[in-house]
Order: C-alpha cells, then sequence, then structure tokens
C-alpha cells in the first residue's frame, strides 16, 4: 500500500490536470479519500482544499469514507436490471442491513451500486473486491455472502 507521500512523487511537477489521476491512485491505493489526503493533495498542487474536494465530489467514483473488508458492486445497468439486478440488490440490503454507500455494522460489508460494468452478456454481475460472479441468482448471492463471512470464521 502507498502512502499519500509516495503517490505524489509518482506525479512529479504535478499541476491542476494531475489532480484526478492522483485521487484515482490514492483511492486505489487506500480505499477512499480522506480529509488529510484533501489536504495534502492540495498543498502539493497549490490548490485550495475547496477545489480539490469539490472536484472529487464531482464525480462519483471516490469515495470519503474507507470501505468494508468487503466491498461489494453491484452492476444497476439497463441489462443486470432487466435480469433481476434490482432483487439482487434489494437481497443484498436486507442481508447486511446496509444501503448503497453504507458499510455493515461489523465493518466487512460496503455496498455500492454502479451504473455498468460493462458485463452486460453475463448479467446480472456483481463484485467484491474486484472479483466478479455472473448470473447472480438469489441462491448464488447467498452462497458467495456466507463464502465471504466464513472467511472471518476461520
Amino acid at each position: 500500500m502507498d502512502t499519500i507521500q509516495d503517490i505524489l512523487d509518482k506525479h512529479p511537477g504535478g499541476n491542476r490536470s494531475s489532480l484526478i489521476p492522483i485521487l484515482q491512485d490514492v483511492q486505489d491505493s487506500l480505499g477512499f479519500i480522506s480529509e488529510n489526503t484533501i489536504n495534502k493533495v492540495s498543498e502539493y498542487l497549490g490548490l485550495p482544499p475547496s477545489k480539490v474536494y469539490g472536484l472529487a465530489t464531482f464525480y462519483n467514483q471516490f469515495r470519503f469514507t474507507p470501505p468494508g473488508k468487503y466491498h461489494i458492486q453491484v452492476c444497476d445497468g439497463t441489462s443486470c436490471h432487466m435480469k433481476g439486478g434490482e432483487t439482487i440488490l434489494r437481497e443484498i440490503r436486507k442481508l447486511l442491513a446496509i444501503g448503497d454507500g453504507e458499510i455493515s455494522r461489523d465493518g466487512l460489508f460496503s455496498l455500492e451500486v454502479l451504473s455498468c460494468t460493462g458485463a452486460c452478456g453475463q448479467s446480472p454481475v456483481i463484485s467484491i473486491n474486484g472479483e466478479f460472479y455472473s448470473e447472480v441468482t438469489r441462491k448464488k448471492l447467498l452462497e458467495i455472502i456466507n463464502f465471504y463471512k466464513e472467511l472471518e470464521n476461520k
């Protein structure tokens, strides 16, 4: 895991056009954009923190709270939606008692609804920490969630 300074060092002579790539690198490495990150990036780029925060909040790809240990992304694109994605999303909400952008009480799971993952031929699709699951049914979803819960009990 890179530190914020390591990430900034990968963008020498950083300027305003480096802002999005820097924020993407930070989120890829740390999982979210913290207030500390915004301050360090703003100082590095010579921008007010409000400009960095304003740009980051404009794009829904950036998170400002740490994700759960297992970050679930659910596709809600047209194909997934038509093939049962809404049912899968409802089941996740019920099973884990979380909504979009929330983290389960135990910190294990977080949920993010995406407008499309580009895997329309395999819908409905979810991913957990980048591991994709296709043609997800209620039964398959329960097996997937239980698999991750069992990992914690080992």
